[in-house]
Formats: C-alpha cells, sequence, structure tokens
C-alpha cells in the first residue's frame, strides 16, 4: 500500500505484487531495484510496509532552465540545486566518440566555424567539435539569463561527463536515434566500463548510479542482452492523452521503467505501471502546479529544467510509493 500526499489532499492505493528500497529523494538516494516475479507468500507473518520514498529529482540536460544545456555549467548547477539525477543525451561523432548534445544537428547550440559547427555531428570528428562553443546561444536567447561566462563552453564527451562528476553525481543516460548511429550502445558501455559507475548501474552503497533511458526499444533491448544488470527506462512517444496501460505490457521483461510525456499520466498510468513493478519517470516538468499533481499520484522520478523549484516541493509531498525489490 501507497500514501500519496498533497497539499490538500490524501490517498491511499494498493499496489500489488511490490516491495523495496527506500530512497530518500535526496543527491545520495536510491531508486527501486530489480522486480520480483509477483508471486504471493502464504505467511501469516506480519511485514512492516516499506518506508515511504519521495520523487527523484532529474535534471534535464542539467539546470538547463539557468545554464546551457549539457554543459559542465548546466551540470554544476543542477547538482547545486539538489538534482538526484543529471541527463546526457549521446550523439555519435564520425570518429566512433560519444559527445553529450541533445540535437542530432549542430545549428541551433553551437557556434563557431561553419565547417566544424554546422551540419550534422555524426559528420564532423571529435577534433572538429572541438572548435563549437555551445554556450554563447543560450545567452542569445536568454538575455536576462545571460552570463558571460557560458560564452566558449564546449561539448562534452561522455567520458569527460563521467569523470568530472565521479563519486558526486548519477547519471541518467539517453541513447538519441540509435538506429541512425550503429555501435552506440557498445560505445556506451565500453565507457562505462572503462570509466564507470559500475556496470551493473549500482554504487557499493546499493544505489543505481547510472540509468539508461531511449525512444527506441531494440535499442533497450540490445543494452539488456549486453548487460542485463543495467537499469533501463523506455521513453514513451506520446500525445496529449491520458495513456492506455496496455502500453506497458512487455515493457518489463527488459526495462524497470518507462518515461511518458508528464501530459499523458495520470493516477490510472502509475498505478498500472507500479502493479507491474515499473517506475515511472514524466519528462518534463517546471510549473510548480503540474509538479505537485504529479507526485500526488505517485510518480517515482520528474524531469524538470528547473532542480531548485521542484526540490523543496519533494521535500514537502514525499511521493511515498511500494517500491519493487
Amino acid at each position: 500500500m501507497r500514501r500519496l500526499t498533497a497539499v490538500v489532499m490524501a490517498l491511499t492505493v494498493v499496489a500489488l505484487g511490490c516491495s523495496g528500497e527506500d530512497d530518500s529523494g535526496s543527491a545520495g538516494g536510491a531508486l527501486s531495484s530489480s522486480r520480483r516475479d509477483g508471486t504471493t507468500s502464504t505467511s501469516s507473518t506480519t511485514v512492516a510496509p516499506p518506508a515511504p520514498r519521495s520523487t527523484v529529482v532529474i535534471a534535464h540536460r542539467g539546470a538547463s532552465a539557468y545554464a546551457p544545456e549539457h554543459t559542465f555549467a548546466s551540470y554544476d548547477l543542477a547538482l547545486e540545486q539538489g538534482a538526484d539525477y543529471i541527463e546526457q543525451d549521446l550523439q555519435m561523432t564520425a570518429d566512433g566518440q560519444l559527445v553529450v548534445l541533445h540535437d542530432p544537428i549542430l545549428d541551433r547550440t553551437a557556434r563557431g566555424p561553419a565547417d566544424a559547427c554546422t551540419g550534422p555531428v555524426a559528420s564532423k570528428t571529435l577534433a572538429q567539435l572541438s572548435a563549437c562553443d555551445v554556450g554563447s546561444w543560450f545567452n542569445e536567447a536568454h538575455p536576462d539569463r545571460a552570463d558571460p561566462a557560458f560564452a566558449q563552453l564546449r561539448i562534452p564527451t561522455l567520458r569527460e561527463v563521467l569523470e568530472r562528476y565521479a563519486g558526486r553525481a548519477r547519471f541518467y543516460i539517453e541513447t538519441k536515434s540509435p538506429e541512425a548511429q550503429p555501435g552506440m550502445e557498445q560505445a556506451l558501455l565500453d565507457v562505462l566500463d572503462e570509466v564507470g559507475p559500475p556496470a551493473d548501474g549500482t554504487s557499493a552503497a546499493g544505489e543505481r548510479s547510472v540509468i539508461i533511458q531511449s525512444f527506441s526499444a531494440e535499442s533497450l533491448r540490445l543494452v539488456h542482452s549486453l548487460r542485463p544488470e543495467l537499469p533501463l527506462v523506455l521513453l514513451l512517444v506520446t500525445s496529449g492523452e491520458p495513456l492506455d496501460p496496455a502500453i506497458l505490457d512487455g515493457v518489463g521483461d527488459y526495462a524497470v521503467g518507462v518515461g511518458p510525456s508528464s501530459g499523458n499520466v495520470d493516477e490510472a498510468l502509475v498505478d498500472a505501471a507500479h502493479s507491474q513493478c515499473l517506475d515511472v519517470h514524466p519528462y518534463t516538468v517546471d510549473d510548480p502546479a503540474e509538479m505537485t499533481r504529479l507526485i500526488a499520484a505517485g510518480v517515482d522520478g520528474l524531469f524538470t529544467n528547473a532542480p531548485d523549484v521542484l526540490r523543496p516541493l519533494v521535500a514537502a509531498l514525499p511521493g511515498g510509493r511500494d517500491a519493487c525489490g
């Protein structure tokens, strides 16, 4: 059973087949662990319910409301604002290197020599991309939040991000358009093997130090076949309506959760996911009222561009749900 607490409402929902570990909601907390088989014990022993878990704060491209997305400035600020996870979108260069950038095309966020900093990322080498500035665009687009220090920020590699934040951040990594970038999954696993976090995604303290997400179920199935211990989350391509819970069928075979658009999430979807021991991590929410609604519905994590807005709400409105152990 889980108790959902909101500002003016409280309700109790029975979650079937699930129990699990505590997550404090702080940067040192933990997500739910591996799924159980759903069998019911006949023992008469009374078992205390698991402690409530707070909704996990996932910094969407870092604290990207205040600093250029996917830069060290954005990640540094996200951690200062209390994010549990920092997100990395992956693109692959012409020479097979993984860089952290949302768009497959450089033009929106990159400034610099046209031959190196415009067009598809996949057509550039890592050396070419090193000439690109991915901070000045933010100052142009958001003059009220402009900072001279943002100028000349560079595109980080995945390796650089993992090395810089080792031991002080947890990572939420997306394979972007992997069908168009063959070999991305193996390249990702190679970096994790060489740099960390642990290949199974779990730290010595039992926390999930890395989660892999994708809109591609095939990409996640490939990762699962290569590293079955890694926690995976399927991103859902959705419209503006609540989702049919049937969309969850089979996801638990390879993933520990789903990531729907926030507008598609209602209590029925969360309950259906939890009944299959799947976490729900909606994207991307900056409005406090919408954050409050989703926390009350029992979501396990939220993507936000503004961790400083979500963190106090999480502290005040613990999501409290049965996690799968």
